[in-house]
């Protein structure tokens, strides 16, 4: 066990949240801080506690058939301690508590996560074009909780480098630069 203790509600919890998000802006989706203060209250952030001093944080949507993770970050120091394990717990066992039958998440192509998620039993169902600022394909993870009639047999995740300069390029090329 990681000694982490997974709160869903802390004075710090919207504080840290924006500024890990922040530090983390190349690997993870943005959400405005208004999205947290909205969310804080319905039990959708799990805050994962440390010593008393926060370490990372998960996101979620709605609990229902499938929980969708939005965003799922551990601080930089506080990475392959099974602390984030420990916060998937906490949202894997809400999910089987309503009967969910999936959680489902997408994580970057280059990300290190991606092992991460392959370790906790997750399977890779798809990769997909993700957003035009970053260049990147996203892979998409699910984990079931319940038999599948139709399981998805062998996706390999994608892996790669994101390509800086044909961001760059298509930038140049959209608002007119010329250097």
């Amino acid at each position: 066990m990681s000694g982490l203790a997974v709160v869903k509600g802390h004075p710090q919890m919207l504080t840290y949240i924006n500024s890990l998000q922040n530090k983390e802006s190349e690997s993870i989706s943005f959400y405005p801080s208004q999205v947290f203060e909205r969310e804080m209250p319905a039990g959708k952030l799990y805050l994962g506690m440390l010593n008393g001093e926060p370490c990372g944080y998960v996101y979620r949507g709605a609990l229902g058939v499938d929980v969708r993770c939005y965003q799922v970050c551990i601080q930089y120091d506080a990475r392959l301690r099974s602390h984030g394990k420990a916060l998937m717990d906490a949202v894997e066992a809400d999910a089987e508590r309503v009967g969910a039958y999936s959680i489902t998440l997408r994580c970057g192509f280059e990300l290190s996560a991606n092992l991460f998620w392959q370790s906790l039993g997750y399977d890779c169902v798809q990769s997909q074009d993700g957003g035009l600022r970053r260049s990147r394909r996203i892979n998409v993870w699910r984990k079931h909780f319940q038999p599948v009639l139709f399981p998805v047999a062998g996706l390999v995740p994608e892996t790669g480098e994101v390509s800086k300069l044909a961001w760059r390029a298509r930038n140049r090329e959209m608002y007119g630069f010329t250097t």
